[in-house]
């Protein structure tokens, strides 16, 4: 009666364990990889514009209600960066970046997700050079570019 163990059965379970921890591996770093695509923000060009998409009957599109045509290598990307076809979205609005080329076509449709939506794009903040009368009862505050001595004082206590 032998009491050790075959080195046929040993091997095999090495080997079974090791297939199962590189795959455990390999979905782990799949996972966190496209949780990583997920969460990372699209930049997008300083020449894009937003709009409200319809697509009517492709290439024929609306953007804030002017109709507008598709280029023939029009790029559609969805909100996870995936390329879309301008059939799939026919009937629907979407709320879009876009760039048009030289001759008025839409050359490149972005469409947003809500987190994009809410976040205004580069430049698009408001900025003024000069004061309203309506702003001279607001409370001064320090932008970080205001010179020592024109800080607000604060009463002495």
């Amino acid at each position: 009666m032998t009491r050790c163990f075959n080195l046929f059965t040993v091997g095999a379970l090495r080997r079974a364990t090791a297939w199962m921890l590189s795959a455990l591996i390999g979905t782990l770093l799949l996972a966190t990889a496209a949780h990583a695509q997920a969460v990372a923000s699209r930049q997008f060009p300083a020449n894009v514009k937003r709009g409200v998409m319809t697509v009517t009957a492709p290439p024929e599109v609306q953007i804030n209600g002017t109709a507008m045509r598709l280029s023939p290598g029009v790029r559609i990307r969805g909100p996870n960066n995936l390329l879309l076809m301008s059939g799939a979205l026919i009937g629907q609005q979407y709320a879009v970046n876009y760039v048009l080329e030289q001759q008025g076509l839409v050359r490149e449709v972005w469409i947003l997700s809500q987190a994009e939506v809410d976040q205004l794009p580069r430049g698009w903040d408001t900025t003024t050079n000069f004061v309203f009368g309506s702003d001279a009862d607001k409370p001064k505050v320090d932008d970080g570019k205001t010179p020592f001595d024109q800080l607000p004082k604060f009463p002495k206590q």
